[in-house]
């Protein structure tokens, strides 16, 4: 063992930050005993103590859970150009300036992991790029978002708004004050472009994912959902499509048999589909301190035990809009003769066939509500813009994806 510790610059001292530095103390000695290095915070960064310069000089690795973009970007830039290995949790960081980092670390001689980055303590990270690093991975779907999964799992169990369930979400700490990037998905979207990246070993951006959120899904969507027998999870995919590859985040229903129906409360799960595999499932807490500092603890013991930094991509990806889906559709119309005959027609027009359909109301508020097979988006969507022409339908149509695997073996 050598009498040398493995000093660690922290940079920020939040909910994470105070969660890993007590677990670096709490397992130093076996740490110490596993890499042959007793890992030692040095200094700390935070908003009132400490200097970013002088905590880079005096480290042997950095640790970084500030969060953000800037002034975050500068220090692990000057750390990477510095040869250290970095550390990170910072998706947002991550999926906008990933090729620069990767530069910096690559020219410095550094490395930067980040398993903590995406779904917490779940090792989706570690499982791309290490266990299926020789597979071809056709296509990815995950729960990445444990605020959304929570609030969307308290609509279903319990019947609550949207409002009343983000309400409950930001009581028990699992939805910040300013929830917009969780809700409206961009969370999920950066978590996402990490995950291509690793699978499809391309660079894709955040301004490249397509990305809905949840803010306007009812408890009416999750009410027929069920008579569907469909769970609603805000879900991101991606997935090879011919030559090029989609990277998309919206809410999605799911039928009971796909393995993310059940993931609910606050956990995440990521599927990983590969002809060599057929189908994984990962899953556990996706957020939360101790979670997130433990994932973070397994890369700096990687970086300890001398595992292989993950190799960066090589080129940008080829990114299509061009992909298939079933939906739900939902229409608020006038119960008039002709009415489902005309939008079938529509529908059949652009492709569109209907597996289920259910009608509710009478008079000027009937509901309408249909799960189609799947079709080119683009082609649903025309129909869509089509059909809230007609005349009887009350407001715009309401569509939500359909996720029709099962994997049922």
């Amino acid at each position: 063992m050598s009498d040398d510790p493995l000093r660690i610059g922290l940079l920020g001292r939040g909910t994470v930050g105070s969660a890993f530095a007590g677990l670096v103390e709490e397992r130093a000695d076996d740490l110490a005993r596993l890499t042959g290095r007793r890992p030692v915070i040095s200094a700390v960064l935070t908003r009132s103590e400490g200097d970013a310069s002088a905590i880079i000089a005096e480290a042997d690795l950095i640790v970084e859970v500030m969060g953000g973009t800037e002034p975050t970007r500068e220090y692990v830039l000057a750390a990477l150009n510095a040869g250290l290995p970095v550390v990170s949790a910072n998706k947002q960081l991550l999926s906008r300036h990933g090729p620069e980092l990767w530069a910096a670390a690559e020219a410095g001689g550094g490395q930067i992991r980040f398993e903590a980055a995406v779904a917490a303590v779940v090792p989706v990270i570690r499982v791309l790029s290490e266990s299926l690093s020789g597979a071809q991975i056709d296509r990815i779907h995950g729960i990445v978002n444990g605020t959304t999964n929570f609030i969307l799992s308290e609509m279903a169990s319990t019947g609550a708004s949207y409002e009343a369930a983000l309400a409950q979400a930001q009581q028990l700490g699992f939805a910040e004050a300013d929830p917009s990037e969780d809700v409206g998905g961009a969370d999920a979207a950066a978590k996402m472009a990490l995950l291509a990246q690793l699978a499809f070993g391309g660079w894709v951006a955040l301004d490249e994912v397509v990305f809905e959120g949840i803010e306007q899904l009812t408890t009416e969507d999750i009410a027929y959902a069920k008579e569907f027998g469909l769970a609603l999870k805000l879900l991101g995919t991606a997935e090879r499509v011919g030559d090029a590859i989609s990277v998309r985040v919206h809410p999605a229903f799911l039928y009971a048999a796909h393995p993310l129906a059940s993931i609910n409360g606050s956990f995440n799960a990521v599927t990983i589909e590969s002809p060599a595999i057929t189908e994984i499932t990962l899953s556990g807490p996706g957020a939360g301190g101790p979670q997130t500092a433990s994932a973070i603890l397994g890369d700096v013991v990687s970086v300890l035990s001398g595992v292989p930094a993950i190799e960066p991509p090589q080129r940008n990806a080829k990114l299509t809009d061009a992909v298939h889906s079933a939906f739900y559709l939902h229409l608020e119309v006038a119960d008039k003769p002709g009415v489902l005959a005309q939008v079938a027609q529509l529908l059949g027009e652009s492709g569109v066939s209907v597996k289920t359909v259910a009608q509710s109301g009478l008079g000027d508020n009937a509901r309408l509500v249909m799960v189609t097979h799947s079709i080119l988006e683009s082609d649903f969507f025309s129909a869509c813009e089509r059909i809230a022409k007609l005349e009887f339908v009350r407001s715009a149509p309401r569509a939500i994806r359909v996720i029709d695997e099962q994997f049922i073996g």
